[in-house]
């Protein structure tokens, strides 16, 4: 079924060998997990990153409930996330029994306010889960000191980041586990997917287990062992060889999708800053340090009022554009948490005012064009943000 949109928010995108490598799965004769373009993934990813051991998952959802269970987290254990995050960030986390604690974001990058951690560590803090907003890396050396000193695991939610850097690294290879999204709105897609990238030696074996149903199936396969059995708690993360196939397609010509990418977000910003600046609207900041993975353009718009006109101004051209996160901690199940207004006032007003552009690979320039043009039609009253 057609988009409804002339422009839509989102677009799946065929960049590579997608559809040959689909066929030449099923030729294969294996489109269960693990299968050959599962193996090419994860060889991309380990060697384009730089990380020891890469594992495909059916979602990232999936991934970080893996490194959930791999911090062996008790029910009463508290682990830091942002409030401004997807709702899978801290539910995968919530599952192990975990008491969720809701830290603030800067107002420049929207990233996990760092200043803000230790006043929220206390003696059951067991991790903290920095969440790379749009792509833009988290302050992560001052995160990964606060982590040092009071003995706390890292776990980075990248599923924006994926190729980004901060200071010259790439995003998710700072924290012991990272988790990756290949979801048809990310820049790399199979409609549905993830990836657990494991930087600590020690958790490799078992992250296999845990991915295998909780069996050493994998090291039966390896000729490690003469058949394989039920050895620890785990569940079916394995993401199919024909999504995989996808996937691979795509990660293959990373370089082009990205550039195609920036071409995108950089028409954006240069396009609307005159206009955002005489309208009192915020564009993306992106500190000197980091490289971002040109995941998603956003506006901060005055008000609540303003963003919703503007969402319906778009809407009467064909053009659709969305909001983003709710304050979690506000949620009814953040309430339960503890959460109350006020508790992040950053992100309580970010919420209200951000509003994302359409962004896939396959937007042309004239569609942008439009947008802009549109953008530039409506008027805001220039208010201080």
């Amino acid at each position: 079924m057609s988009s409804p949109y002339r422009i839509p928010f989102n677009k799946a995108t065929l960049t590579g060998q997608e559809v040959e490598n689909i066929y030449q799965a099923v030729e294969n004769g294996h489109i269960s997990g693990d299968g050959g373009f599962t193996k090419r993934c994860h060889q991309i990813l380990e060697e384009s990153l730089g990380v020891p051991k890469a594992l495909l998952t059916t979602s990232c959802t999936h991934a970080l409930e893996m490194s959930a269970l791999l911090l062996d987290l008790q029910p009463g254990d508290e682990v830091i996330f942002p409030s401004f995050t997807f709702v899978s960030t801290v539910n995968a986390f919530a599952l192990r029994g975990v008491r969720p604690v809701f830290c603030d974001i800067r107002p420049d990058t929207l990233n996990l306010d760092e200043t803000k951690i230790e006043t929220l560590i206390t003696s059951r803090t067991k991790a903290i889960v920095p969440v790379h907003y749009a792509g833009v890396g988290c302050e992560m050396d001052a995160i990964m000191d606060i982590a040092k000193r009071h003995n706390l695991a890292v776990v980075e939610d990248n599923a924006h980041g994926l190729y980004g850097k901060y200071k010259g690294r790439y995003l998710g290879t700072f924290g012991s586990m990272a988790t990756q999204s290949f979801h048809e709105t990310k820049n790399f897609t199979c409609g549905e997917g993830g990836a657990l990238l494991v930087n600590d030696p020690k958790l490799f074996e078992r992250a296999e287990i845990i991915r295998e149903k909780g069996t050493n199936r994998s090291r039966f396969f390896r000729g490690q062992v003469d058949k394989y059995t039920w050895v620890d708690i785990g569940s079916s993360y394995l993401l199919s060889d024909v999504l995989a196939a996808f996937l691979a397609a795509q990660l293959e010509v990373r370089d082009v999708i990205q550039s195609r990418r920036k071409e995108i977000w950089t028409y954006y910003n240069t396009h609307l800053a005159d206009w955002a600046k005489a309208s009192g609207v915020q564009l993306p900041t992106i500190p000197e340090h980091c490289d971002q993975s040109y995941h998603m353009f956003y506006i901060l718009l005055p008000s609540l009022e303003a963003r919703t006109a503007l969402i319906d101004y778009l809407k009467s051209f064909g053009i659709y554009s969305v909001f983003h996160y709710l304050p979690l901690h506000l949620s009814d199940m953040g309430k339960e948490f503890g959460g109350k207004q006020g508790d992040c006032p950053v992100t309580e007003d970010v919420s209200d005012r951000l509003l994302r552009l359409p962004f896939y690979n396959s937007l042309s320039q004239d569609e942008q064009a439009t947008v802009v043009e549109k953008i530039k039609e409506f008027r805001t009253e220039p208010t201080a943000i």
